[in-house]
Formats: structure tokens, sequence, C-alpha cells
């Protein structure tokens, strides 16, 4: 499989139209911030459209002038709260209209993991209520897979 690097915005540009034409599309992200359920630079996503959102959903959207792929914490009417995995504070937010597309799966080698899915759900939920030491396990994480 060829790989490209491209900008972020040419890339964003190209998902939103394929996803809005009904295209489930697949690219590698960059960063940390989805650490542990999502490795950038090494696991694939794959993305679609879905306007029923919820939480604990992955999203790639668009937050001021950048774009992340980060999972809903909370919904309030137009507005979504986000927050990576990988984080230990801090939130987004971006309108309902700003959410370009909803993982479905991560691929990460061989395996695929819906993200939709009772067991990732569950696995989200407890790492969402486990915040509070989140510092920690991200460090014995990244010492263990030399991340």
């Amino acid at each position: 499989m060829e790989h490209k690097v491209v900008s972020n915005h040419i890339l964003v540009t190209e998902i939103d139209r394929l996803v809005n034409e009904g295209t489930q599309v697949t690219f590698v992200p960059k960063g940390n911030s989805m650490l542990p359920f999502i490795r950038g630079g090494r696991d694939s996503v794959v993305l679609m459209k879905d306007a029923d959102l919820a939480p604990l959903d992955i999203v790639l959207a668009k937050v001021g002038k950048t774009y992340v792929i980060h999972r809903i914490i909370k919904i309030d009417g137009d507005r979504i709260t986000l927050m990576g995995d990988g984080n230990i504070c801090g939130t987004e937010q971006c309108g309902r209209d700003e959410v370009i597309a909803k993982a479905v799966r991560i691929i990460k080698g061989k395996k695929q993991i819906d993200c939709t899915g009772r067991c990732h759900r569950a696995k989200a939920s407890i790492w969402r209520w486990l915040l509070p030491v989140r510092r920690y396990l991200l460090a014995i994480y990244r010492r263990i897979f030399k991340y």
C-alpha cells in the first residue's frame, strides 16, 4: 500500500467529500492524543458520515482552525465537547455541523476493532472513568511500548 503525506486541510476536504458521497474512508492519523486506543502513525481509522452521534463516539471534527480525532464526552444541543483519550486534561468544543465523520473501525495491524460495538464502548467508558489516574497509566503504557 502506498502512503502519501498531505496537508490536513487537503486531506480533510477530501475525506469530507468522500464521506458525504457515502464512501468509507481509511487513513492513518498522526499524534498521540488518542492513546492507547489509536496509536498515531501506526493504526488506521475507518471513517463514515453518521448523523447519529453519542457520547463515547470517536469523531473527526474541526475545532477552530485545526482538525482532531477525539472522543465525544458530552453533547448539549448542537454543542459537542471532545477530549482525546491520550489527554489528561483539556477539552475542545465544536458544533454538530463541524463534525466531519465518525470512526466506525480502528485497524491495528491485522486486527479490526468495531468502534460502535459494546466491548469498545465499555473500554472507553472505563478509560473515561480512569481520568484521575490517566497520567500514570499513559506513562506506564509509553514505557512498555516505547511510544
